[in-house]
């Protein structure tokens, strides 16, 4: 997660996307400018984190000018303050002050929803602790600290395509910083630590059988609302990248 200095002056961010991700359109006030980003009262748009990358869309005032938007960054992700980043030729006093109007680009965004569902399920699949991921709108990875090889791709994407054919229903809650430290075991990535700060983490939850869910774990990303949306995936390739480490990547059928 790329993060800037923050300055005092700015509240936090409203983050649109966690109350609906499935949200297109909303109005927003920009609040002012820091280092090239322009930072708005709310955002639509997801800024890259997580493995994530940001979502895409424009940005528009009353007097028709448009702004493409493509990368979205944290000033300070504990306050969740967020900022857009301006293209180099793009003067930020011209926003500045201005109500807009957001748009979100949903096709690309609903990849990426159903890909990082799909990830969460992977990890069911591979019970091992992550060492690493990435989210793309056309494939996406996971690596496992795995202590024997071994995996055939045949037999994991039938495990995968059988989890995503459970129709089961992606939920999320927040939980405190000492019922997290409580339960270190949430956390299933090594190299990717949730936010720390803001007194909360959120949790996404896969519904299992009865009360134990199928999946838990802290997440601050877009999901899809059930896993029947992600559709049929493929396991594409596994691959050897150290002593214990494998990489194994996906991708829509």
């Amino acid at each position: 997660m790329d993060t800037l200095p923050p300055p005092p002056d700015f509240p936090a961010t409203e983050l649109v996307f966690r109350t609906d991700a499935y949200q297109t359109e909303a109005e927003a006030l920009a609040l002012g400018a820091h280092n090239g980003l322009l930072v708005l009262d709310r955002t639509l748009f997801y800024p890259a984190s997580g493995g994530q990358p940001s979502d895409s869309g424009t940005l528009s005032r009353a007097d028709g000018r448009e702004l493409p938007v493509s990368d979205m960054k944290y000033l300070d992700p504990a306050k969740t303050i967020v900022g857009i980043v301006l293209p180099p030729e793009e003067e930020a006093a011209g926003w500045v002050g201005q109500k807009v109007t957001m748009r979100l680009d949903f096709a690309r965004r609903l990849k990426l929803m159903r890909m990082h569902s799909a990830l969460h399920l992977l990890s069911v699949a591979l019970p091992y602790p992550v060492t690493g991921g990435s989210i793309g709108t056309e494939d996406g990875r996971l690596d496992f600290d795995i202590p024997d090889a071994g995996l055939d791709k045949d037999d994991l994407t039938a495990k995968l395509n059988a989890l995503i054919d459970r129709n089961a229903a992606i939920t999320d809650r927040w939980i405190t910083d000492a019922e997290l430290d409580a339960n270190p075991g949430l956390v299933k990535t090594m190299s990717v630590k949730p936010p720390r700060g803001a007194g909360k983490v959120r949790l996404v939850e896969i519904a299992g059988t009865g009360a134990e869910p199928l999946d838990l774990q802290p997440c601050g990303g877009t999901h899809v609302r059930n896993t029947s949306e992600i559709g049929p995936m493929v396991v594409t390739n596994i691959e050897k990248k150290g002593k214990q480490n494998r990489r194994v990547r996906i991708a829509f059928a």
